[in-house]
């Protein structure tokens, strides 16, 4: 891609800052450097000789380093494991026969001075189909561990993301990632974006510094906090790891955290005692920094090990899985008994246990005194049992009541001199505040918080609504009322839909039992509130007890959502247990939960039932769209993430803030926010009529604890509506037109103006189209509760209006500029929106144009009748249309001319001819639009005309004859070289590719022709 003037100014102060500021020597731009690499070899063994390697160790190191880094057999993530386990702790060499292997440590990670910064810009990489050309790449020792990716002020910083990830794809310069450690993208407007290796795009960060910066440029800012060399050492140091197929780098308040906890672990800080308790909000990694802080404490305090008590099973296998992956010795305890062998020994470092296993119940289930167990454990304690090794505790979620016994006991009898690590998602009831931190210790660092959470882009925010179901719909004029309400925002025909169901349930309604509300209530939402009725997202409903749970599902089974649907509890079936239920007077509560449960799993057991229903439920959410639970899933690391949660069921504080964050997930495009619908009204806002979420269910709590965790989701639409719409006003107030073809042309620009700035004009339109989306789905997420938000009837209508004209808007410019970018970052289900929402003229079908592209029906259908699918606000005007017409002929031939360069770039000459004949007005718009037809067809090889000779019947081979000069017996010769050369997968294959080549390369021997050239365009037809 070419720079740009503004990008390249961009570049010249970033590359400044990192030099002259940040100590990155420069070592220039390598745009026409030779085979630049991610492991410069003349760098890494300079480094090496400094730190007096000899030369034939270094040289056989970076040999074996070079071996990793160039391994082109396996995919990404794996190389990129391995290339950094050797980074981070060095290779072994053996020097000669008999002689003791030596270390070898491509960085020094104890001193970061000690070793060479870098940067270079317009880094050119060769890669398997293009060359790339990074704009920033960072290295250490040679070693490229950064890369940065620059846009001007105008372009998302997002572009900047995509481009990096596209990089990493074989066909471009995956190889140059095997090193790759930090990835950023970076603007001056919105500073700058980090992940690493693979990182999806929504998981990309921005930096947050705890202390505070007097530097008011935003991008220098966080380049200052973030490159500079010793925290940029640090992060590659201790903040990358490797988790089950994924590669994850520290958030910033995670960083921030373990900086904390590592001070007041050593007793470095102003609080008493060593240890404390770590408050990272529910979502935001808090297992990561358990993981993180144990590595770095095993690493860096003599004789230490570390215990990490959990109490869930696959938060306990994660870690038993990094420490593995690390190459770190970890051990599971399986008891009380095992945990107290292993700590009498010195190994292993690391122990894991669940808390489940030091229970404090006696037989029979009763609950046992903190000082019956504390003498218990002392009665199992081994003779002259002493925990051997200075020994830290981690107890996550510790603010549980059987938490605080176990630790106590432990902390008196057990390990008396250990230091103990609270690790918490929820706030600490105000009640147990004191407690928890006399049996920790205070807080460490600054408690990350749910607000802040979502401020970051870390979880989403929370849309709380309670529902009066026996209020709402008690009696036939109710029901008609709610109707009238709930549909106000769809059009006729998506009322009709609904109104032929309705009148069903309008006989029923009255009769049925609570429970039979609340299902009709949710089968309602999963058929007009977008997410649910695609399958996109799904929910959960929260049930107050099995039996309850059991009559949901077998309500549900006379819905749409019977098939869709699951019981999740800790219930499992068994004929003993309800043998002697049958006394002949009807099904008691036990039988109709073991017949439920039974017709349910059908030939599964409970656990494999359970286990499947879980996995679609996370991976095929259209499949199994709604789980039935009571406290099963709720809470713990492996609980799945749902888009709404349905309370029927009497909760509050720590478990209900658990519950809560199910939906606080990011899950993909599409998913603004979580929703609770409330029908316990838990917080009693309904009964007093005020939304104060930090009362009633979360009284326990400190009021500033909770603040901000959950809001009121029709205030919240409202502002959100009123903010899109404000923000698409402001953008078309600059035409001064609420005219559509004004509003077109500032989009997308006339033909004839020859002056436009064709990028500008693209980013005009990405605004355009981020901005409608949001619009649209903000609209949609409130239709129905217009009137409950506080708009007039005719300011309904209003916005209703404005909102149709800005989706109106946007499909127009899409289809006149024949943008072909990847709309689902922005759009996700628009279309559904849409179509139940603003679009009310549906007496003419539009959904061509959404099925073929405007050519495909031009070739299909006729220029005519191509023309009459073009929306309203484009065929109300000739210009329109031929402006339409014009930019999708163009893209066509722009997309396809690498398939035959001579052949489209004739028709390019041919297009600009027809335009500027219509421009002249040399011809009438009949005759225009027959021109432009006819070369559309002879674009897609429909003309009736033989311009080819009859022995070439495919594309290749009609590429071929245009390209090598129509000398026919050449053009069939090289089709059958490459037919006959070319084997599955060779585009992707350098050895394949290297056999066509050789077979090309022989049929043009004695000729000019250009060999790249040829490739190409056999290359751009390589499906035949």
């Amino acid at each position: 891609m070419q720079i740009t003037d503004r990008e390249k100014k961009t570049q010249d102060r970033v590359i400044n800052q990192l030099n002259l500021e940040l100590g990155w020597k420069y070592e220039g731009d390598w745009h026409h450097r030779h085979n630049n690499h991610c492991l410069e070899r003349k760098y890494l063994e300079q480094y090496l000789a400094k730190r007096g390697y000899e030369p034939a160790i270094a040289s056989a190191a970076t040999d074996e380093l070079l071996r990793l880094v160039n391994d082109q057999s396996r995919d990404l993530y794996p190389v990129n494991k391995d290339v950094y386990k050797a980074l981070r702790y060095g290779i072994q060499v053996k020097p000669g026969a008999g002689e003791n292997d030596v270390d070898v440590n491509f960085i020094d990670w104890e001193h970061y001075d000690r070793n060479d910064f870098y940067c270079a810009e317009e880094v050119t990489v060769q890669g398997e189909v293009n060359k790339k050309r990074p704009d920033i790449v960072l290295y250490i020792n040679g070693i490229a561990l950064g890369i940065i990716e620059l846009k001007r002020t105008s372009v998302s910083v997002a572009d900047g993301i995509r481009q990096l990830y596209g990089n990493q794809k074989e066909m471009y310069i995956r190889s140059f990632f095997h090193t790759s450690q930090l990835l950023i993208a970076a603007n001056e407007s919105q500073g700058l974006r980090y992940g690493t290796t693979l990182t999806p795009e929504k998981y990309y960060l921005k930096w947050k510094d705890e202390v505070p910066s007097d530097e008011p440029v935003l991008l220098r800012r966080e380049i200052a906090q973030l490159l500079n060399r010793e925290r940029f050492h640090e992060i590659v140091k201790n903040f990358v790891l490797f988790d089950g197929g994924v590669k994850k780098v520290c958030r910033p308040h995670q960083f921030f955290g373990i900086q904390a906890a590592r001070t007041r672990v050593q007793g470095l800080d102003e609080e008493p005692g060593k240890g404390g308790i770590v408050w990272h909000t529910q979502g935001s990694g808090k297992s990561l920094t358990m993981v993180w802080l144990a590595r770095w404490i095993k690493e860096n305090i003599t004789d230490s090990r570390v215990v990490i008590i959990t109490d869930r099973d696959e938060l306990d296998k994660q870690i038993v899985r990094v420490f593995d992956q690390a190459g770190d010795d970890i051990r599971r305890a399986t008891s009380g008994a095992d945990l107290l062998k292993l700590l009498n020994e010195h190994q292993p470092p690391l122990i894991c246990s669940l808390v489940h296993k030091f229970g404090t119940q006696l037989a029979g289930g009763k609950e046992v005194s903190e000082e019956d167990y504390a003498k218990e454990l002392r009665a199992a304690l081994p003779k002259g049992f002493r925990a051997k090794g200075n020994v830290f505790v981690f107890v996550d979620e510790c603010h549980r009541t059987q938490s605080g016994k176990l630790n106590e006991a432990m902390k008196e009898v057990v390990l008396p001199d250990a230091v103990f690590v609270g690790f918490t998602g929820t706030p600490l009831m105000a009640k147990d505040k004191k407690r928890s931190i006399e049996v920790f210790g205070s807080y460490i660092g600054k408690p990350y918080k749910f607000n802040e959470a979502v401020e970051d882009g870390v979880v989403l925010d929370l849309r709380y609504e309670a529902r009066d179901i026996n209020q709402r719909i008690s009696n036939q004029a109710g029901v008609d009322d709610w109707f009238e309400a709930n549909t106000s925002g769809l059009n006729d025909i998506a009322r009709h839909q609904i109104k032929q169901k309705w009148g069903t349930m309008q006989k029923v309604l009255s009769s049925k039992s609570r429970l039979d509300q609340i299902v009709m209530d949710i089968e309602m939402d999963f058929s007009k509130q977008t997410r649910l009725e695609t399958g996109q997202g799904n929910a959960m409903l929260v049930a107050g007890s099995v039996y309850e749970a059991c009559r949901y599902y077998q309500l549900f089974q006379e819905t749409s959502l019977g098939n869709h649907c699951a019981i999740v509890t800790s219930y499992t079936p068994a004929a003993g247990k309800v043998s002697k239920e049958d006394s002949g007077e009807g099904a008691t509560e036990e039988l109709l939960k073991y017949d439920i449960y039974r017709k349910m799993l059908g030939d599964k057991d409970a656990e494999t039932f359970e286990r499947e229903a879980k996995k679609n439920f996370i991976e095929e959410p259209g499949r199994m769209k709604l789980l039935i639970v009571v406290d099963k899933l709720l809470t713990g690391f492996d609980a799945p993430s749902a888009t709404y949660l349905y309370i029927d069921k009497s909760m509050r504080d720590h478990g209900l803030f658990q519950a809560i964050c199910r939906v606080n997930r990011l899950d993909g495009e599409g998913k603004d926010y979580g929703y609770i619908v409330d029908y316990k009204d838990l917080f009693k806002s309904l009964e007093k009529s005020i939304t104060d979420y930090t009362s009633e269910a979360f009284d326990s709590y400190d009021e500033e604890d909770v603040a901000g965790l959950i809001k009121d989701r029709i205030a919240e639409g409202r502002e959100r509506l009123m903010d899109a719409l404000d923000a698409c006003e402001a953008l078309i107030e600059p035409i001064g037109s609420q005219l559509m073809e004004p509003q077109l042309d500032y989009f997308c620009g006339r033909e004839s103006d020859q002056t436009k700035d064709l990028e500008e004009l693209e980013q005009r339109r990405k605004v355009l189209y981020k901005l409608t989306a949001e619009l649209s789905r903000a609209y949609a997420a409130l239709a129905n509760d217009m009137d409950k938000a506080g708009f007039s009837v005719s300011r309904t209508v209003s916005i209703k209006r404005r909102a149709g004209h800005f989706e109106k808007l946007r499909e127009s410019v899409q289809l006149r500029s024949n943008d072909r970018i990847d709309m689902k970052m922005y759009e996700a289900k628009m279309r559904r929106l849409i179509d139940m929402y603003i679009v009310a003229e549906h007496s003419r079908k539009i959904s061509e144009l959404e099925d073929f592209s405007l050519i495909e029906l031009i070739v299909k259908r006729g220029i005519t009748e191509a023309v009459k699918e073009l929306p309203d606000s484009i065929r109300e005007s000739e210009d329109n249309v031929a402006e339409t017409i014009n930019a999708n002929v163009r893209d066509e031939i722009v997309e396809k001319r690498a398939t035959n360069p001579e052949f489209f770039a004739r028709m390019s000459e041919l297009l600009e001819e027809i335009i500027r004949l219509r421009a002249d007005r040399a011809i009438e718009y009949e005759d225009y639009l027959a021109r432009v037809a006819a070369l559309t067809l002879e674009m897609r090889g429909q003309t009736k005309v033989q311009n080819y000779p009859t022995s070439l019947r495919t594309p290749r081979q009609k590429a071929l004859y245009d390209n090598l000069g129509k000398d026919l017996e050449l053009s069939l010769a090289m089709d059958s070289a490459v037919k006959y050369s070319a084997k599955d997968g060779w585009l992707d294959s350098p050895m394949k590719e290297r056999a066509v080549v050789r077979a090309v390369q022989k049929q043009l021997r004695g000729t000019d022709y250009d060999l790249k050239k040829i490739m190409e365009l056999v290359k751009a037809n390589a499906d035949e």
